[in-house]
């Protein structure tokens, strides 16, 4: 019989974590279509797992609206396990929205992102990012929290360093 881990709900919204590279550009967009659901679903992980696309994005075109189209659909997930993709520029600010607008939260909601996309680089930071979420909202009480590079951040102490790569405590 298998035992019930609980469902971890993934909200997509985009970022360079669901980007593939445009020769065009010479650089990286935003995906149509994400890619998490499909590596999720490889890793053969215990627990059950809802998938959402909200909106795909770069986070630098999220907007107000987006934020409270996020929200509503976090009020109306019936799981206690959230796991948002999210672009880097402005995961910060959504998660300082939602804090703001959830003050009665029961839920952990944890934003996750990649500085470089998950399918077609090598050595790309976001298998790491997404397992360590998935291990993290397990375990970490009800609360808005970013997690990167290895450690949790609350959203209101958290900022994106763009030359070293990374998202530190301020």
């Amino acid at each position: 019989m298998k035992e019930n881990y609980g469902t971890i709900h993934f909200m997509l919204t985009g970022g360079t974590l669901d980007s593939t590279f445009d020769p065009s550009k010479d650089g990286i967009k935003t995906a149509d279509k994400t890619l998490v659901p499909e590596y999720i679903e490889k890793l053969r992980l215990h627990n059950s797992f809802e998938f959402n696309t909200i909106f795909m994005k770069d986070s630098r075109e999220i907007r107000y609206k987006d934020r409270e189209k996020l929200l509503d659909e976090l009020k109306k997930s019936p799981h206690k396990m959230i796991i948002i993709t999210h672009g880097t520029y402005t995961m910060p600010d959504t998660g300082q929205h939602l804090k703001d607008h959830l003050p009665n939260n029961d839920k952990t909601i944890i934003l996750i992102g990649s500085m470089i996309p998950l399918k077609g680089f090598d050595l790309s930071d976001a298998p790491f990012n997404l397992g360590y979420a998935v291990a993290k909202v397990q375990k970490l009480p009800a609360g808005v929290y970013l997690c990167m590079n290895g450690k949790v951040f609350d959203p209101d102490k958290v900022d994106k360093n763009k030359i070293e790569g990374r998202f530190e405590e301020i």
